[in-house]
């Protein structure tokens, strides 16, 4: 376990190391300056200089990354171009947001493929399945932008339920605690349901082809001649042991919900990530942008060990080969 945890964490570092590194040199070979988002055109050139020396600019490339990298690895993601404040505290800022958004709409998200996966595994043909299904796949055909704007138009202009954008009230700060948290789950509904509901299909398609599967087996028909109700067959035996592959996908799903905010959160005004790496981009903030990619590249290996290391757990017939183990077939085979 160990051994292979290892290699896992040595390769997941490289492939990071890679994915930063191309992104650093894209971003600056873009053309246009940077220094002209933070300084006045008029400015005089050795002015406009010594502040490119102050932010990091001058210097070639290659320069540019050894600092950069050096930085980086001692923990300092530098200082935004825009903002002219720690990245890390503006990270840090947007990091709550982002969170509170996208474990919620996994959450949703979760609950709506499990009941969608039952509802069509077991109205198969029905009329409560063609519906499930055609309201899933409409969902997931459209883009999480117009949905969010569809979503606005119909909750928030017209029907006055829910807030158009932000995180909390332009009074929040006179409510209690209580009262505040209330509110920012107000402002949550319409964003977490944009992302939940434009993506749950795919995987509930998924459980249910897992569940057809399942339900053949000799084993649950064992179980149904021993007289149980076919909700505990369905629940306990068949849905159990159908979510063992979808557990693969669980550690992607959260990263695709973070590509998805990006778009949500500038829809919605929501104060988090999505929209700080928007707003980076525009702008040519580069201390931003890279901290930016680089969360989102762990994000993407943490999310994709821990998928193999619940399979493992949920399955103990799926053992990890410990790397003296591989050596020995190697040793065998020749």
């Amino acid at each position: 376990m160990l051994p292979w945890l290892t290699r896992r964490l040595a390769q997941s570092l490289l492939l990071i190391f890679i994915l930063v590194s191309a992104v650093f040199f894209v971003v600056r070979l873009a053309p246009g300056d940077p220094l002209n988002q933070v300084v006045e055109e008029e400015l005089g050139a050795g002015d406009r200089e010594l502040i490119r020396q102050r932010l990091g600019l001058d210097g070639s490339l290659i320069e540019q990354y050894q600092r950069w990298l050096g930085s980086m690895l001692q923990g300092d993601l530098g200082t935004s171009l825009r903002q002219q404040r720690p990245v890390t505290e503006i990270i840090g800022e947007a990091m709550g947001p982002t969170l509170l958004l996208t474990l919620t709409a996994y959450g949703l998200q979760l609950i709506l493929v499990i009941a969608s996966a039952l509802i069509m595994a077991t109205r198969r043909g029905q009329p409560l399945d063609h519906a499930v299904q055609g309201i899933g796949l409409t969902f997931y055909s459209l883009p999480f932008f117009w949905l969010a704007l569809m979503f606005v138009l119909l909750f928030s202009r017209q029907l006055g339920w829910f807030p158009a954008g932000g995180w909390e009230s332009p009074d929040a700060a006179f409510l209690s605690v209580g009262e505040r948290w209330l509110d920012r789950l107000h402002h949550l509904v319409l964003p977490a349901m944009t992302l939940a509901l434009g993506a749950f299909m795919g995987p509930a398609r998924y459980l249910r082809a897992g569940l057809d599967d399942v339900l053949a087996q000799d084993y649950i028909l064992a179980a149904r001649a021993r007289g149980l109700s076919e909700r505990r067959v369905l629940l306990r035996h068949g849905l159990r042991n159908a979510l063992m592959p979808l557990i693969t996908l669980l550690g992607m799903w959260l990263p695709n919900l973070l590509g998805g905010a990006l778009v949500v959160e500038v829809v919605f005004g929501w104060p988090g990530m999505g929209r700080v790496t928007i707003e980076a981009i525009w702008a040519r903030d580069y201390p931003v942008i890279m901290a930016t990619t680089l969360l989102t590249g762990v994000a993407v290996v943490v999310g994709s060990t821990l998928a193999d290391l619940l399979y493992r757990w949920a399955d103990p017939r799926v053992r990890i080969p410990d790397l003296s183990e591989s050596e020995g077939g190697a040793h065998d085979a020749s």
